[in-house]
């Protein structure tokens, strides 16, 4: 059950005597992936951002010296994931249902006596409702560290695999998330239905665009008729195993930097 994870990094493999009686609590590092079950065009899987989160998280924790202290939890499968309704297979929480979730989650952990929480997100429609969870969770309680990550933001590789017009556009199951399902699950891609569709219809010479410091609202569905924004045909397991080779490497070093966390405090005068 802790597929990726290694079994000693899989926090509910711990008994709570375990918990109660494990030392430096304070700086324990528990990370939370989360991902989403949501279409990924006619060749990838719904599991593709969930997948991403797990994978990331529990090869970085396999690569993490073993001194410091580390868990993950199960991944949170289900995500906000209205943008692609018009696609069935997706299952979408409300922004409230996972705000929801995330708050209570974080809960539990406070209560056991942990306080330092990584939100270790890999889908794109969320980063805006980790980031309010974590500002939520750490008005109620000061002492409790979060961290509402999302798992493309650290130094890697990608954009030395990816063309510049897929960096910029291929942000749904593309060559980026393709080749790392070709990584993590090949035997759930299905290359022989890849395709190559880009968003159709936005807005030229505009200020505003699909993503960005000027975005609009839109849903996926506008956009693109597979589902896929991006060129999927590109893609690669040889890459793939690059970019997860990268994104973990760079996770070890947050996760250590997490662990030496202090919250900062302001001189009372």
């Amino acid at each position: 059950m802790h597929n990726f994870t290694p079994p000693e990094r899989f926090f509910p493999y711990l008994t709570w005597t375990e918990i109660q009686s494990m030392p430096d609590k304070e700086n324990t590092v528990i990370i939370q992936p989360l991902g989403a079950i949501e279409q990924h065009g006619p060749h990838l899987p719904l599991i593709v951002d969930a997948a991403i989160s797990e994978a990331v998280a529990g090869k970085a924790l396999a690569k993490l010296d073993v001194n410091i202290p580390a868990y993950a939890l199960p991944t949170l499968y289900y995500g906000k994931s209205n943008e692609h309704c018009h696609f069935p297979g997706t299952i979408a929480l409300s922004v409230q249902t996972l705000l929801g979730v995330i708050c209570e989650m974080a809960d539990s952990i406070y209560q056991a006596g942990f306080r330092k929480l990584v939100l270790l997100n890999a889908h794109g429609g969320q980063p805006q409702v980790m980031e309010i969870a974590a500002r939520d969770i750490h008005q109620k309680y000061e002492d409790f560290s979060i961290f509402p990550l999302f798992v493309w933001r650290v130094p890697n590789v990608a954009a030395q695999l990816l063309t510049a017009k897929e960096l910029e556009l291929g942000i749904h199951a593309g060559d980026a998330e393709t080749s790392l399902l070709l990584s993590i699950l090949p035997e759930q891609v299905k290359m022989e239905r890849a395709v190559c569709e880009y968003p159709q219809g936005l807005p030229t010479d505009s200020l505003l665009s699909m993503e960005g410091n000027l975005p609009f609202a839109w849903l996926t569905g506008e956009l693109t008729v597979s589902g896929v924004l991006g060129d999927a045909t590109a893609a690669t397991k040889e890459k793939g195993d690059i970019i997860l080779e990268s994104l973990s490497g760079a996770w070890v070093k947050v996760i250590e930097d997490v662990c030496k966390f202090q919250q900062p405090k302001r001189k009372r005068f």
